[in-house]
Formats: structure tokens, C-alpha cells, sequence
């Protein structure tokens, strides 16, 4: 039995991928939005509407809910060297792919604009991580700096 097989797996890193003052203001935002729809129903209703401004005006509404629902639940993950974030589609990205990173954290206004990591990949992808927490997003980059070091080094 090797060393490593006694060494605990360490736990997931997981928080909420915006702070909670901007999960709260997309609420608030989609509630004022809708709220202003159904005051404004009565007026639009007195209204000729083609088919196409119908179809137009019902995904404006749909896609309104669809984001502000998308930045309350999404979260980011960091399990082993994988760091995940759910989205409308899960992006995920391996501390061994990844060949740059970017951190942008203003920490005074980190209640406002979440911290976000900028993740280039071997194959030339580009993604945008955010997370409330910066503590994950820098232990992926220490991750994947353990990675460029362990790829550094000489074959024996």
C-alpha cells in the first residue's frame, strides 16, 4: 500500500459564484421587473401587437428570469484539480490543461463584482470563472502552478 493511499482526499472548495449583495440585487431586479410587467399589463393589453413583438417581448421576459434565476443558484466548485462553475452550461476546467491565469479581485468592491479568475487552456479556450469566495479561485491557481512546476521538472 502506497503512502498516498493513506492520505485522506481533501475536501471540495465550493461557494456561491456571485456575493450574496448581487444575488440579492438580481432578485430584487427580476421582481422589479415583473412587478413592472403585470402594473403595465392593463396599458399593454390597449395595445395592437404583432405576432413577432409578442414573441419578442415574451423571451425578453423569459430570458429577465431565466439570468436573474442563473445568478442566484450558480455555484463554483474545486474538487481535486477540477474547478467547475454552473451556468447555463457547466464550465469546467483541469489545473493540468490550464497554461494561464488571471486573477481580477478588487477586494473593496468585492461585495459588487465578484472575484474572477481568467483561465486560458492548451487548446487555446478562454473562460471566466467567478466565485465569491477568493480563497477557491487562488487554490486552483496553486494548483495549477503545483502542475507548470511537476511539468518543469526532469524525467528520472
Amino acid at each position: 500500500m502506497s503512502d498516498a493511499a493513506l492520505v485522506p482526499p481533501e475536501a471540495a472548495l465550493e461557494s456561491p459564484a456571485y456575493p450574496a449583495f448581487l444575488r440579492v440585487l438580481a432578485v430584487v431586479i427580476v421582481v422589479d421587473v415583473v412587478g413592472l410587467g403585470l402594473w403595465s399589463l392593463p396599458a399593454l393589453r390597449a395595445t395592437s401587437w404583432s405576432a413577432g413583438s409578442l414573441v419578442v417581448l415574451a423571451l425578453a421576459a423569459v430570458g429577465v428570469v431565466w439570468m436573474g434565476a442563473w445568478v442566484v443558484r450558480s455555484r463554483t466548485r474545486l474538487e481535486g484539480d477540477v474547478l467547475t462553475q454552473t451556468w447555463l452550461w457547466n464550465r469546467r476546467a483541469h489545473a493540468g490543461e490550464v497554461v494561464q491565469l488571471k486573477l481580477v479581485h478588487w477586494a473593496p468592491l468585492q461585495k459588487v463584482i465578484a472575484p474572477r479568475l481568467l483561465v486560458k487552456r492548451r487548446n487555446g479556450a478562454i473562460g471566466w470563472f467567478q466565485s465569491a469566495d477568493p480563497a477557491l479561485l487562488t487554490a486552483f491557481a496553486q494548483r495549477v502552478g503545483e502542475h507548470a512546476g511537476r511539468a518543469m521538472l526532469p524525467p528520472r
